[in-house]
């Protein structure tokens, strides 16, 4: 008995372990190797001019920043509001919705707010993977000159590889993401602890009246420069999103107690270098490093700047699967590459635009230094919207005291304005690419979510109500068949127009008929003892209403199986599932709903993938009715 205690107990420090190793392999590698391109940039805003008080500042907001938005907000506040163990910015909107029940204006504002800034993850998840390995690569100009028309190929072919990977899924390597950043976070302490022990004096900089005194000297100046210092804490929206991968305390307990002072070592140890030798401003993270260990941390950097990536664009495809769940995108075709995890997924889709993005982006900008302006808005834009939803949530659904939410929410809501607004100083330099993409991402969510809601109104419109339909039957008419039919309904209290098409052609009812609606809740995960709501009506008529959380996988016939549980057993070789597919025309009477964004929704719905793949309804059981509708 002792002996079985102490090996679950092994068991339960080890998965532990797993938890606390993982979040540091997910969760840091993109804010982890901010230390590679982000005092470097801060200096270019500052003319590469290298003073006492220049390098005291930029290391004062450096640290600031870090505990304020990173420290405070996200590990403090933000993080406390999960939807049953999940975060992220679609999660935190689907809470935040709770706010706006009966309230059809605030609604519209939330959701617009929730859609706007998932569309920004976007605009992030394309530049990530291009500045971190372009600069990570751009470290073998520091080694020799020699090295320079070679940085560029050498960046496509790392992101070449990158995206290649994915259709195998982050399983075959994620169990060297955590060693690997262990790994990193340990060297990158260790030469920043090195510098400081030579000129401790640098700890001064961790005062914060260094960084307010740059600000307020030379206002215009200083406010450039924030637009620079947001490069230290991106990626700290990933601490949120990744939540319900690896729980709240793994995440708050490793920045705590290592991924943030291992940052803060690496930070002022280039400053005490800069100060020590101000020409070290060309790359001063590299230059950290002694000459015989410069190729070995360039590759170091490239492995941890591909894991950072490697993070991102899975969030991305996170993203994509909460968004197509909830109805805010179109049906992608979404591949598992784990049969352990149901959380390590490939969005072929997605994978090729992002691919095609981040190549165009490093042949655009050539450089780190010139992709650091088009970094950041995705960033500030996604905080700000946050912090605006977290708000609501507070207030509105967690029931916070309305003054006190309000002062700590709009001190945040002041600092992420800050940055915000200073960096779309910088949307000429090429900070328009990421908001292209997010207001591109934006088009599409919204043309989508309006054109379901103007599909659903016309169907309705002329669809004939179920009970009435029901009051019509009689005995042996129409002629009744051996079998089930179920019919795919947004509407179960309706006739779906697939089993009117079936009468008037067939002149049939199947023996028994089936309604069944799919809907998604606002919470990740539905229990399966809440999963179904069966009614049995007249005349052998059923609607089965089956419901998902927005990180479930539907599928049909694992439903029907649990149905068995509740007396209704179906025989899947008897079983025909019966799918409108719909011809959708451009009607010119529609308000409020333009003619091109009319045409980009019929375009989303002709390539979206078919209910059949994506229900995982059996192919050899279906049946497709057509028909025609105008919206």
């Amino acid at each position: 008995m002792a002996q079985t205690a102490a090996l679950n107990g092994n068991q339960r420090h080890l998965r532990h372990q797993n938890l606390y190793l993982g979040a540091l392999g997910v969760v840091y590698g993109d804010i982890g190797t901010s230390p590679l391109y982000t005092v470097k940039l801060c200096f270019i805003e500052l003319g590469g001019v290298i003073t006492h008080a220049n390098v005291y500042g930029v290391l004062s907001l450096l640290t600031w920043a870090l505990i304020v938005v990173v420290t405070l907000k996200y590990v403090s506040v933000i993080m406390r509001a999960d939807n049953r163990g999940e975060g992220g910015i679609l999660a935190l909107t689907a809470l935040a919705l709770r706010a706006a029940i009966g309230r059809p204006k605030l609604r519209w504002w939330i959701l617009a707010a929730g859609l706007l800034g998932a569309s920004l993850f976007y605009g992030d998840g394309v530049i990530t993977p291009a500045i971190s390995v372009l600069s990570a690569v751009e470290g073998l100009n520091v080694a020799t000159p020699l090295f320079g028309p070679y940085v560029i190929p050498i960046t496509l072919a790392l992101l070449v590889v990158l995206f290649a990977m994915q259709r195998r899924g982050s399983g075959m390597v994620g169990g060297l993401f955590g060693p690997i950043l262990v790994i990193w976070f340990v060297v990158i302490g260790l030469l920043g602890l090195v510098e400081i022990v030579r000129q401790p004096g640098i700890l001064w900089a961790l005062d914060p009246m260094y960084g307010l005194a740059l600000l307020f000297d030379h206002p215009l100046r200083g406010f450039f420069l924030l637009g620079a210092v947001v490069l230290v804490f991106t990626g700290c929206e990933t601490l949120y999103a990744d939540m319900g991968h690896f729980g709240r305390r793994p995440i708050r307990t490793d920045w705590l107690s290592f991924v943030f002072p291992a940052l803060m070592l690496n930070y002022l140890g280039q400053g005490a270098m800069l100060l020590a030798h101000p020409n070290a401003v060309e790359n001063p993270f590299y230059r950290l490093a002694p000459d015989w260990a410069l190729y070995p941390m360039v590759v170091l950097a490239a492995v941890a700047t591909v894991i950072a990536s490697q993070a991102v664009i899975a969030g991305a495809f996170s993203m994509t699967r909460q968004a197509v769940q909830l109805g805010y995108l179109p049906r992608f075709q979404v591949r598992h590459t784990s049969e352990e995890e149901i959380g390590q997924i490939f969005v072929p889709r997605v994978n090729l635009m992002l691919f095609v993005a981040v190549v165009l982006l490093v042949l655009g900008f050539q450089s780190s230094d010139n992709l650091g302006a088009a970094y950041g808005i995705a960033v500030t834009g996604t905080m700000t919207l946050t912090t605006v939803l977290a708000m609501v949530y507070a207030i509105g659904v967690a029931r916070w005291k309305p003054l006190p939410a309000i002062l700590l929410f709009g001190f945040f809501l002041i600092v992420d304005l800050l940055f915000f607004s200073a960096n779309m100083l910088k949307v000429v330099e090429g900070g328009w690419f990421p908001l292209a993409v997010g207001f591109t991402v934006f088009i599409i969510m919204s043309t989508w979510m309006q054109g379901r809601d103007r599909l659903a109104a016309q169907r309705a419109r002329g669809a004939l109500p179920l009970a009435t339909f029901l009051e019509t039957l009689k005995p042996g008419h129409p002629e009744r068949v051996d079998g089930t039919a179920v019919f795919m309904t947004a509407n179960p209290d309706l006739v779906p127009a697939a089993l009117l098409h079936n009468l008037k052609h067939n002149k049939v009812l199947h023996e028994r008929v089936v309604l069944m609606k799919i809907d998604t809740c606002d919470i990740p995960h539905v229990p399966d003892d809440q999963r179904l709501e069966v009614k049995n009506l007249n005349h052998n008529f059923h609607t089965v209403t089956v419901r998902y959380g927005f990180m479930d996988e539907p599928n049909i016939p694992r439903t029907l199986a649990q149905l068995r549980l509740m007396r209704l057993k179906f025989n899947l070789m008897e079983t025909s599932f019966f799918i409108g597919r719909e011809k959708i025309l451009v009607s010119a009477s529609t308000p409020r709903f333009w003619r091109w964004r009319k045409r980009l929704f019929i375009f989303l719905q002709a390539t979206m993938i078919n209910a059949t793949e994506f229900f995982r309804i059996p192919s050899n059981r279906v049946v497709e009715l057509g028909g025609q509708i105008e919206i």
